[in-house]
């Protein structure tokens, strides 16, 4: 069960002031969510299979391909700087 000082010191390390009124929501909230999961830990998932989703997932992206382009080449060519096939540009932060 937590305490109301407990949520002080929980305030604290959050740097929050909290009101006697807010301190008193605060214990029964927090009190309400700690006492739900430890009603989750209550059940037994022995032999339940972990997941990441609820539902199979796919990937819907395409396998990275690193490819020469030809318009890569041709912009190098324009460029008036060019250092390991790269555009080389002047430095704008100090």
């Amino acid at each position: 069960m937590i305490t109301k000082s407990d949520v002080q010191k929980i305030a604290g390390l959050a740097k929050l002031r909290l009101s006697g009124e807010e301190l008193d929501r605060y214990t029964k909230e927090l009190g309400n969510i700690l006492g739900f999961v430890e009603k989750l830990n209550e059940l037994k998932l022995d032999n339940v299979e972990a997941t990441s989703h609820a539902v199979s997932v796919t990937s819907v992206f395409r396998e990275d391909k690193i490819l020469q382009s030809p318009v890569h080449d041709q912009a190098l060519k324009e460029a008036p700087a060019v250092e390991d096939h790269l555009f080389q540009v002047p430095r704008v932060i100090t």
